[in-house]
């Protein structure tokens, strides 16, 4: 229960991060944030008649919620969808006010700030929304990288502040998306795909937990202690980032005496999902 909190608190300070990066820095300087926020910025935007982010980022969620609950999982899509909702809110009762009249200023910090409440959302096993979770299910479907799908969208998004606004305000949405991404990496994990070695002494027990909360593939390997020379199994499995929190809940429940090892994935051939 005391867990649970802790990850309701870290969603509503992630989202208000967020929202705040927004409101704050981005939105008075005509700087689109990246993902969904800024597509929701930029029809923001274009529309005839008045409708804020916080609106159309909510409405623009809602079928990706969907589809996270059927492909992802109950837990991530119902923390990832509260985070949407507590942004929209935040967006809608916070005051737009510019800190600051530096452009520069305004993307760099409205990057940090963004990608602070992000990283936290990631890094507890929630996020959110929009093209996080749409990259979670290529990445159960499909061995390509995930990658290309946000560099596609955060294009669009560029060349969209070129158009509608002009160049140089593409450029700073730019170095407000690289900021952001590089902040995100700082916090979480720049990879999308990550390898967990885990040593364990109750390999049929931790097995048994890890399929049943997550839709993953073990290798099972003998292994050895060279301190007490006692029997071991080390449990190999290749998860996204996204599921990173929850492994970690799963061997802190089943086997807190576990060690576990993290290791950046690059690339990977193969089958990469448990039928």
């Amino acid at each position: 229960m005391t867990r649970e909190f802790g990850k309701i608190f870290i969603v509503v300070l992630g989202s208000l991060l967020l929202a705040s990066s927004l409101n704050l820095f981005l939105i008075p300087a005509d700087v689109f944030a990246s993902g969904f926020t800024g597509v929701a910025q930029l029809i923001s935007l274009v529309l005839p008649f008045s409708v804020g982010p916080g609106v159309l980022l909510f409405l623009l969620n809602i079928p990706v919620a969907i589809l996270g609950w059927v492909k992802v999982g109950k837990s991530f899509t119902i923390y990832s969808f509260l985070s949407v909702v507590l942004v929209s809110l935040f967006l809608e009762f916070l005051p737009v006010r510019e800190l600051s009249s530096d452009i520069m200023l305004n993307s760099v910090f409205g990057g940090v700030l963004g990608a602070a409440g992000a990283g936290l959302l990631l890094k507890w096993g929630a996020s959110s929304g929009g093209l996080d979770i749409i990259a979670l299910v290529l990445a159960r479907s499909s061995d390509r990288p995930v990658g290309i799908y946000f560099f596609i969208l955060n294009s669009i998004i560029v060349i969209a502040a070129g158009l509608l606004l002009d160049p140089e305000k593409a450029l700073f949405t730019l170095i407000s998306i690289y900021v952001t991404s590089r902040v995100i990496d700082a916090i979480h994990t720049r990879y999308v795909k990550l390898t967990a070695m885990v040593v364990t002494k109750q390999p049929d027990v931790l097995t048994a937990a890890i399929h049943k909360r997550l839709t993953r593939g073990i290798t099972r390997l003998p292994a050895k202690g060279g301190y007490t020379f006692e029997e071991k199994e080390m449990l190999v499995i290749v998860i996204t980032r996204y599921e990173l929190y929850e492994l970690k809940n799963i061997i802190d429940e089943v086997d807190p005496e576990a060690f576990t090892n993290i290791v950046e994935t690059a690339s990977i051939f193969g089958l990469f999902r448990k039928d």
